[in-house]
C-alpha cells in the first residue's frame, strides 16, 4: 500500500475532472472534502487487491444525480459514509476497503474522504476509468455481478436499501430515489469480494488519474513537449478548437441534458455539435459523428488547457476539444449494447478514434 500525499490529491483531482469527460460533479469540491477528512481522521492509503483478503467485502460510495444540481447543493458529507454503513449493516459484514465505482468527476475522490473517516484503505480499481450517468454502465454489468443491495442516502439521515433483479431495474428505482430526496445523494453499490475486484475491475485507476493529471499540469506550467507527451500517456488527439456559440441545458428525469455548438476558431464554416448527458457523449462535425461513448470527450480551455465541466460551460468561452479512448477493458462482448450510442438514443454507429483533424 502507499500513502496518498497532497501532492498526489491535487494531480488526481485534474485528471479526475479530465476523466469526468464534462460530467461527474466538479471535483474542487470533493478535494475539500477528502482534505478535511484527512485533517481530522489521518492519511488514506491506497492498495491493490492483491494486498487485501480474497474473500474481504469492498463497498463503492459515490454521489448521484445531476451535476447542475451539485453545483448549487454542496454535498455535505454524512450521506456517503451513511449509504456505506447501511449496505454494510444489510450485509452483516464489515468491508475491508472503499473503491471508488467510477474514476471520473468527484466520484473519484468521495470514496477517500469516506475511507478516512472508516479508517479503511482505498482499492486502486474502478468500473468505468471515465463518469457514465447511470448505474448499470459499468464492466462489472458485463461481468454479471448485481449493483444490488445498494443504498441512497441524503444529507437528513433519509436511507433507502433496495435489492433489484437487474442493474437496469437498480437504476431505475435509485433515480425515482434520487428525484425524491434532492437530486443530488450518496449511493452504494455493487457490493463485492476483493477477488472479484480483482478479476473483473479495471486496475490501476486510481494510479492512472494521478499521473494524467501530472501530465495534464505540466502543459498547464507551459513545459517545452508537455503537450504532445500528454497526448501520447494518453492515447489522445485534439479535433477541435472553437468558440462556443451556442449551448442548451435542462435538468429533466434526474439527468442533466444538453447540446453544446462550437465554431472553429479559424474557419468559421466549421462547426462542432456536442451532445450531453450528464457527460459529453457525441462529437459530430458536419452531422459526421467524430468521437462516440464509450470514448471520452474532454473539454479544455483554449488559454489554460483547464478542464471544462458541462456545468460551466458559457458563451464565449475558446476551448479545444480532446478525445481520449476508453480503458481496454470496456472493448468485450455488450459494450455497444450497454454503453455504445445506441445505449443513450443516438442511432448512429460507434465511431473508433481515428488522427486528429485540428
Amino acid at each position: 500500500m502507499r500513502e496518498l500525499t497532497l501532492e498526489d490529491l491535487d494531480d488526481m483531482v485534474l485528471g479526475a475532472t479530465l476523466l469526468g469527460a464534462g460530467g461527474g460533479g466538479d471535483p474542487y469540491i470533493a478535494r475539500l472534502m477528502v482534505r478535511q477528512a484527512m485533517e481530522d481522521f489521518g492519511s488514506v492509503m491506497i492498495a491493490s487487491p492483491d494486498e487485501l483478503d480474497p474473500d474481504g467485502l469492498v463497498l463503492t460510495t459515490a454521489v448521484i444525480g445531476a451535476p447542475t444540481v451539485i453545483s448549487e447543493k454542496v454535498p455535505a458529507g454524512p450521506e456517503f459514509v451513511g449509504c456505506v454503513t447501511s449496505l454494510a449493516a444489510f450485509l452483516g459484514k464489515k468491508p475491508v476497503a472503499i473503491m471508488p465505482i467510477e474514476v471520473g468527476g468527484m466520484n473519484t475522490l468521495i470514496p477517500i474522504a469516506v475511507a478516512a473517516e472508516m479508517g479503511l484503505p482505498v482499492i486502486d480499481a474502478d468500473s468505468m476509468r471515465r463518469a457514465f450517468p447511470q448505474i448499470e454502465m459499468t464492466v462489472f454489468t458485463l461481468a454479471g455481478i448485481p449493483a444490488s443491495p445498494m443504498s441512497v442516502a441524503d444529507e437528513k439521515g433519509n436511507i433507502v436499501v433496495f435489492q433489484t433483479t437487474t442493474n437496469q431495474v437498480a437504476e431505475k428505482l435509485a433515480r425515482a430515489s434520487v428525484m425524491q430526496l434532492g437530486m443530488a445523494n450518496g449511493i452504494s453499490c455493487y457490493p463485492m469480494t476483493v477477488a472479484q475486484v480483482r478479476k473483473f475491475g479495471i486496475q490501476g485507476s486510481m494510479s492512472y488519474c494521478v499521473d494524467l493529471g501530472r501530465k495534464l499540469s505540466a502543459v498547464q506550467r507551459g513545459e517545452v513537449g508537455a503537450y504532445d507527451a500528454f497526448l501520447e500517456f494518453s492515447g489522445g488527439h485534439k479535433y477541435f478548437s472553437g468558440k462556443v456559440i451556442d449551448i442548451d441545458r435542462r435538468t429533466t428525469e434526474g439527468f442533466a441534458k444538453g447540446t453544446l455548438v462550437i465554431e472553429h476558431l479559424t474557419d468559421p464554416t466549421r462547426t462542432m455539435r456536442i451532445e450531453i448527458q450528464n457527460e459529453l457523449l457525441m462529437a459530430f462535425e458536419d452531422g459526421k459523428p467524430i468521437v462516440t461513448t464509450p470514448d471520452l470527450i474532454c473539454i479544455l480551455d483554449h488559454e489554460n488547457a483547464q478542464p471544462i465541466t458541462t456545468e460551466t460551460l458559457a458563451f464565449g468561452q475558446r476551448v479545444d476539444v480532446i478525445g481520449l479512448p476508453c480503458a481496454p477493458e470496456w472493448h468485450q462482448e455488450g459494450m455497444l449494447e450497454l454503453v455504445g450510442p445506441k445505449a443513450f438514443g443516438y442511432d448512429v454507429p460507434y465511431t473508433p478514434m481515428e488522427g486528429a483533424r485540428k
